[in-house]
């Protein structure tokens, strides 16, 4: 690693914060949210890779398909694929749990969209079904549901792994 001198740090951190600034510029005309939040920016980086219309409100569908699909989209940036589905709002019965998951979270989305990253950079990207997402899932997401009592936070989790990813998703990148 470079050390700078006292002077050159100073220049570049200036540099680094007009390079900020830019960037929300951006990010506001093109009407994208705040770029800082937790995941925007993956959000935002996957959508320009996949062609997507990413979405204005963090609430429901990450981004816009080609074809008008809702899509939702999971990152890591671990050195294996992986995709994280947490806090999945509790109900008091299975059934309502399940329904819920299956017609308003993992279900509702035609195409789930998993990739992993190196910093900024993307180095895999995979697309797998809502059903075959949720083929995977439904038994993590019961033992979370059985078990949500024992944890401070009783929303629901579920890993879905790599070996899965592969094995039903399409790399698309």
């Amino acid at each position: 690693m470079q050390v700078l001198n006292d002077v050159r740090r100073e220049a570049k951190l200036k540099e680094f914060k007009n390079h900020v600034d830019a960037l929300q510029e951006i990010a506001d005309e093109l009407n994208l949210g705040d770029p800082w939040s937790y995941n925007r920016m993956r959000e935002i980086l996957m959508s320009i890779m996949l062609n997507h219309t990413v979405a204005i409100v963090y609430a429901g569908e990450d981004a816009i398909d080609e074809s008008g699909n809702e899509v939702e989209y999971k990152s890591t940036t671990q050195d294996e694929l992986n995709a994280t589905y947490n806090g999945v709002s509790n109900y008091p019965t299975w059934e309502k749990q399940l329904k819920y998951i299956r017609e308003n979270k993992i279900g509702k989305y035609k195409w789930h969209f998993c990739a992993r990253f190196e910093g900024q950079k993307i180095i895999e990207i995979w697309k797998l079904s809502g059903d075959d997402v949720l083929k995977c899932l439904e038994e993590k997401f019961h033992r979370s549901w059985i078990n949500r009592n024992n944890r401070k936070d009783p929303r629901l989790g579920a890993v879905l792994t790599g070996k899965q990813i592969k094995k039903y998703g399409t790399k698309v990148y």
